[in-house]
């Protein structure tokens, strides 16, 4: 401990040894003997080091000193933040003490990890050693949520989101629960996110250590499904992926579940819609619309009538759909019925040239012209990860898929009326669904999430390249808070208040897959380096396969076994049974999506 620099029980200066080193990161600890209480431990972690020329008076001196000229002694320091002190007797460590390296129980003790009953590990620190969340601030006990902020594409976000979930579900921490518990994955940035269930070829021994360190499998994840939109204008609606062919469902709502649940509203999910006076309109147009649709056929169209209960035509695309709309919102006779008698007519204008500029973009999501009885419904319950891709869709579709279905899970999750089993979902992009200015639809059910999702047991991991430009609310309720590489601006935003001054300097320069990790228990974000996955994170690293886990029976199951099995290297081959005819389906059958 040194003398020359004042110690307080938050934080110390120690002076190292000739030969000894200390690094940012490490935990140190020291003891004093305090009367009455024996003795108090001081843990922390360093927080800076340094090393100067003790006698040096001048910059010029260094030359002088390095070539013997003038005698001078090398001198290393460290500062050390104080992250547990025990017994809680707050003394400044006395100067001259010694202080030394933690092992393996007084790491535990200054971390905490000696009082988290459950934890998971969250990677290694700067020692080798793991580094632990304590799970009881994740499912809801103490607290919940997480938010994952860093540079687009270097902070490994999402490479991050998806070995914690992967550290949840095999640690061990969620017991009986585990077959149960689910997470949910809207997937954006092209296919890489769809082989979770794929060995990763790439992985090699010292990620196989680094696993085994952590205590986890070095596996892929075992229980995925994809879904996926339909390929725009195929008749069947074959899922629009390229790279994967099994275990991927095509996803889209019927028109007739369109007017009955009133998702108008989340065509018009921009937080620019909120604000513009149309906005008035959306309400009373879709309640509208579900009071004036009938069923006609069996595929999803809809018939729709007019006010006087006269039948309009049958709509059998989104198309049909909004053009009906415009015609009456437009006509003179019927405008009144759909938009009121005090809406002006520039704004019933300003309505439908938004409506019309989403049938582009949402024409192969919202239909009703495909097969009868066929699966089109995104559902968590098929596998324990479940994965929306959205990648083929644009933003104003992805806006629509992700408030719809976060709004049917929260609804299910509520319905229930328990917390058990989890669903934890994992949202990319935050700042896009929920801005800090402006309200929305989607924004809306994501406050109610990180507000009221602790209780039942809907578990948020969302990510974003600037948290400054995310809800407050939505990060204020987030119990541990993770950075990665940070661009030198955002970094100085007080959002990332939780940062010490070197962390907030050392996170601008940071490499990929070392991270920063704030959890309530600790008072300093611990550095965290997580081990390359073991599963494949994108379609050139995807060796074998699951197996189908689906029965064949099924519609999926029946998808699954006809489309192929996994060949070495990752590519799908047709599958050869003995018998011709097994798998194909019969007249009573759904056709197979492939």
């Amino acid at each position: 401990m040194l003398g020359t620099q004042a110690a307080s029980p938050l934080s110390f200066w120690v002076g190292l040894e000739p030969g000894s080193v200390a690094q940012l990161d490490d935990v140190l600890v020291t003891r004093r003997h305090v009367p009455g209480h024996g003795d108090v431990l001081v843990a922390g972690v360093v927080t800076t080091v340094e090393a100067r020329h003790e006698g040096a008076t001048y910059d010029s001196d260094v030359f002088l000193i390095a070539g013997g000229a003038l005698p001078a002694a090398v001198v290393e320091s460290a500062e050390v933040r104080v992250t547990r002190v025990e017994p809680e007797v707050f003394v400044p460590p006395l100067p001259g003490a010694v202080a030394y390296r933690a092992g393996d129980s007084d790491r535990d003790q200054a971390l905490y990890f000696d009082v988290m009953e459950r934890r998971i590990p969250a990677g290694l620190g700067r020692d080798g050693q793991p580094i632990y969340l304590n799970f009881d601030f994740l499912d809801g006990t103490r607290g919940a949520h997480v938010s994952i902020s860093g540079v687009s594409g270097v902070a490994t976000k999402t490479s991050f989101a998806t070995f914690l979930l992967y550290s949840i579900f095999n640690s061990g921490v969620l017991g009986p629960e585990s077959a149960n518990t689910k997470a949910l994955i809207f997937s954006v940035k092209g296919e890489d996110l769809l082989f979770l269930d794929h060995a990763n070829k790439r992985l090699d021994d010292a990620a196989t250590g680094a696993y085994s360190r952590l205590g986890l499998p070095a596996r892929p994840f075992q229980s995925v499904h994809v879904f996926a939109p339909p390929r725009p204008g195929d008749a069947n609606g074959v899922p629009h992926v390229s790279a994967r062919t099994t275990g991927v469902s095509a996803f889209y709502w019927t028109l007739a579940e369109f007017c009955d649940q009133e998702l108008l509203r989340f065509v018009f999910a921009d937080a620019d819609d909120e604000r513009a006076q149309y906005s008035l309109l959306v309400g009373q147009v879709a309640a509208r619309l579900r009071a004036a649709y009938e069923v006609a056929g069996d595929s999803g169209a809809v018939l729709l009538r007019g006010p006087d209960g006269q039948a309009g035509p049958v709509c059998r695309t989104y198309g049909d759909l909004i053009e009906f709309l415009d015609d009456q919102l437009t006509g003179e006779a019927t405008r009144a019925t759909w938009a009121g008698a005090q809406v002006p007519l520039g704004t019933v204008n300003a309505f439908l040239r938004r409506l019309r500029s989403s049938i582009r973009p949402l024409s192969p999501i919202v239909r009703g012209d495909l097969p009868r009885g066929r699966p089109h419904s995104i559902s968590t319950s098929d596998a324990q990860v479940s994965i929306v891709d959205l990648h083929n869709l644009p933003e104003r579709a992805q806006r629509f898929v992700v408030g719809v279905v976060l709004r049917g899970e929260f609804a299910r999750k509520e319905g229930s009326g328990s917390a058990r089993p989890l669903l934890f979902v994992v949202l990319d992009e935050l700042n896009k669904y929920a801005p800090r200015d402006g309200d929305s639809p989607i924004k809306e059910i994501l406050l109610d999430v990180a507000e009221r999702g602790r209780s039942l047991g809907v578990i948020l991991i969302g990510a974003q390249q600037t948290a400054s430009e995310v809800e407050r609310r939505i990060v204020a309720n987030c119990a541990v808070k993770v950075a990665g590489r940070l661009d030198p601006a955002e970094a100085t935003r007080s959002e990332y208040g939780w940062l010490t001054g070197t962390a907030r300097d050392r996170a601008t320069i940071a490499k990929p897959g070392t991270m920063f990790v704030a959890q309530p228990e600790i008072p300093v974000p611990l550095a965290v380096a997580f081990p390359f996955p073991a599963w494949a994170t994108r379609p050139s690293e995807a060796g074998a396969g699951p197996a189908p886990a689906l029965s064949p029976g099924s519609p999926r199951g029946l998808a699954a076994s006809v489309i192929g099995r996994a060949a070495p290297g990752g590519a799908e081959e047709p599958e050869k049974p003995a018998d011709p005819f097994h798998g194909l389906a019969g007249a009573d059958d759904d056709v197979p999506p492939f």
